[in-house]
């Protein structure tokens, strides 16, 4: 069985893409690149390849190309493609959608939090991709008709706030490759205990699994132990006890701000599996442990909210920035701080 908090905001946002990087052989005799790529990819389909030359997701010597170009001995091919993993027996729902934008190319939706965004074992029900079949029938799908529909990120089911989803195949590879190359802003708020030191800065580390618990990620120090992570992040309000952070990722690891700010000594407030679930700043007991406690109640979850999306348009290429303000729970919560400082 697999447990939805293993499926985490931000998780793993990096490996929804495929990656080839092809040297073209010294006596490669000169070949359209489409028809060059459908013979060294042949697990992807024509339609697949095309969309992702549409969409600029293939490059030789670092630039981006048409299908009509001709590969030459020695082209350093880069290719990126949506790859999300398979998932099967979809049910249509209708279930209501938060719709922030929609075009004919991509929509924006707002989930709540408590709403798992795609179907797995133990939630095959009321998640966003059953409510995106349900409202949309023909999302890019992969893999003969099987996988997320339309999914060019995620966030956790305990995480409220912003994700895009495409429509088409090509907005799908459009997309992907802006995720894959770090071009879309990603803007988190997260209310953390104490007051990071320094108050602006970069965590970074390489993110793997905990050798002694599987759903927690841990920062290590050693490159064969996971795999290399960048958050950047400023202190909005310090509130003595607790801060409201600001967090940009520049990657996009499984519980990145998470593991990050654990890692630092700053665990999310109410994170009950990086430890912020009990009082980790001031006295313990008493009436500030009651304080916490009507806090914790507020917020019943770790305080994470994926605030903006900015991202290119597949189809203009103007730049479509999106923002979500703190949900209720959030807001309730850090009034609270506000009101105790």
């Amino acid at each position: 069985m697999i447990d939805q908090d293993t499926q985490p905001d931000e998780l793993e946002d990096d490996d929804l893409f495929e990656h080839h990087r092809i040297v073209v052989d010294a006596g490669q005799a000169m070949l359209r690149i489409d028809r060059f790529l459908d013979t060294k990819l042949a697990t992807t389909s024509r339609t697949k390849l095309q969309s992702a030359i549409d969409a600029g997701g293939v490059k030789v010597n670092g630039q981006v190309v048409k299908a009509s170009y001709k590969v030459k001995p020695v082209d350093l091919i880069t290719v990126s493609l949506p790859h999300p993993p398979r998932d099967t027996n979809i049910i249509p729902q209708n279930i209501p959608l938060d719709i922030v934008f929609e075009d004919d190319d991509l929509m924006v939706v707002n989930k709540p939090a408590g709403m798992v965004v795609h179907p797995a074992h133990g939630n095959w029900d009321g998640t966003l991709v059953n409510a995106l079949v349900y409202y949309l029938q023909n999302l890019p799908t992969t893999r003969n008709g099987e996988g997320r529909p339309g999914l060019v990120h995620r966030i956790d089911k305990d995480t409220s706030g912003l994700m895009v989803i495409a429509k088409t195949d090509f907005a799908m590879s459009h997309l992907a490759r802006q995720f894959f190359e770090h071009t879309i802003e990603r803007t988190y708020n997260a209310l953390v205990w104490g007051v990071p030191d320094p108050e602006n800065g970069m965590i970074t580390g390489y993110i793997g699994r905990s050798t002694s618990d599987r759903k927690v990620m841990t920062v290590y120090d050693d490159e064969t132990k996971g795999k290399w992570s960048v958050s950047h992040y400023k202190t909005l309000e310090a509130l003595n006890y607790v801060s409201l952070v600001q967090c940009n990722l520049e990657t996009g690891r499984t519980h990145q701000i998470r593991a990050h700010f654990r890692h630092v000594g700053h665990p999310l407030f109410n994170d009950a599996t990086y430890g912020g679930d009990r009082v980790l700043r001031g006295n313990p007991n008493g009436t500030f442990k009651a304080f916490v406690d009507n806090a914790f109640a507020l917020l019943p979850r770790q305080a994470l909210h994926a605030r903006s999306l900015g991202f290119e348009h597949p189809r203009t290429q103007e730049w479509y920035q999106f923002d979500s303000p703190l949900p209720a729970d959030f807001q309730a919560a850090l009034d609270k701080w506000r009101n105790k400082v």
